[in-house]
């Protein structure tokens, strides 16, 4: 990839793009997941290449791939739960306040009814909202989704882009949704990336951006939710 990316605090982005053009690479590269064959990254003033457990403490952040198996033994609650010791660390017991930010996130998520069932029996859509739930509970300051509506119901698919754009607003976090499916991108938006094979070929607003996807790319269904 040759990316060369500022992106400021308290914004929304969607980065977009076909399938492999370097999105979840983005990501997991700023999560200090994946690490750079040249330059550096930078967030919140610290390079990821040597404070890259620092930086993650104040991310939220969401996978691609996160299905699990049907026999996992893990509650919805134990899934959300473990943002907090992203936050708090692994040594330390969670405490009231952090069982309050957990059920709070799933209450915003529609999950908190589920918090004793097995994430290995509920749907596909349930288990991605409790994986959101989890990220909101480690009260990060930067939001990283990777296609984080892509098994959601019809309905959910309108609600749950609304909500993390409020979320994002009331929070004052930096959110960085990727997704292919331009459609679901949010009203709140102000910026949109474009990417195509490991390059960034568009930094725009959300109507020339899609201008440039069309043409660039061949998206001719793009279209920006009213």
């Amino acid at each position: 990839m040759d990316i060369n990316l500022t992106l400021n605090e308290n914004e929304l982005i969607y980065v977009v793009g076909p399938n492999a053009a370097g999105k979840t690479t983005l990501l997991e590269t700023i999560n200090g997941l994946l690490p750079t064959s040249k330059g550096d990254v930078f967030v919140s003033g610290l390079n990821v290449r040597v404070r890259g457990r620092d930086v993650r403490r104040d991310i939220g952040y969401v996978p691609q791939d996160f299905m699990v198996e049907p026999g996992e033994p893990y509650t919805a609650l134990d899934v959300v739960l473990m943002g907090r010791y992203g936050k708090i660390g692994v040594l330390h017991k969670p405490d009231e306040y952090d069982l309050e930010r957990v059920m709070e996130a799933m209450r915003l998520m529609g999950v908190d009814e589920l918090d004793d069932k097995p994430m290995g029996k509920i749907s596909g859509g349930q288990q991605q909202k409790v994986m959101i739930a989890r990220a909101l509970a480690k009260e990060p300051k930067i939001l990283l989704l990777d296609e984080p509506f892509s098994n959601l119901d019809p309905d959910s698919r309108e609600k749950v882009p609304a909500l993390i754009g409020q979320i994002h607003e009331e929070r004052n976090m930096t959110t960085i949704v990727v997704t292919h499916n331009v459609h679901q991108m949010l009203k709140r938006c102000c910026r949109v990336v474009v990417m195509n094979s490991g390059r960034i070929v568009a930094d725009e607003t959300p109507e020339k951006a899609l201008t440039i996807l069309e043409r660039q790319i061949g998206s001719r269904s793009a279209e920006v939710t009213p």
